[in-house]
């Protein structure tokens, strides 16, 4: 069992910014995932722990970014001009088994326990 544990989430104004953070683990990719009330699962953003390489779903390009610091094994997602869209638990998952970046949220074994993003006005 690998413990991921997210913090960093709130309530925000549209515009906005939030940090969330994971402490995470060295397996191949870590990812945020987000679900919002009657809806389902989606990938958000991923980045490759082996080459650093990022990946984005459309909905949050140029307003979201991925990263970790090199002498850190907690993944950051700072979030910019954030919309009443965005609202959603947000989740933090990787798998032991993944050699590449997957937004199916099937393919990933352990999750954190989430952290609430809402914005509104």
């Amino acid at each position: 069992q690998v413990p991921l544990v997210e913090s960093g989430g709130g309530l925000v104004q549209p515009g906005g910014s939030l940090r969330l953070s994971c402490a995470a683990s060295d397996y191949y990719v870590t990812g945020w995932f987000r679900q919002a009330p009657g809806k389902e699962r989606e990938g958000v953003s991923f980045i490759s722990n082996s080459d650093g390489s990022t990946y984005y779903a459309e909905s949050v390009k140029g307003r979201f970014t991925i990263f970790r610091p090199n002498t850190e094994k907690t993944v950051y997602l700072q979030m910019n001009s954030l919309k009443p869209e965005d609202t959603a638990v947000y989740y933090c998952a990787t798998d032991p088994r993944l050699r590449y970046v997957s937004f199916n949220p099937t393919d990933y074994e352990y999750w954190g326990r989430g952290t609430q993003v809402t914005v509104s006005s």
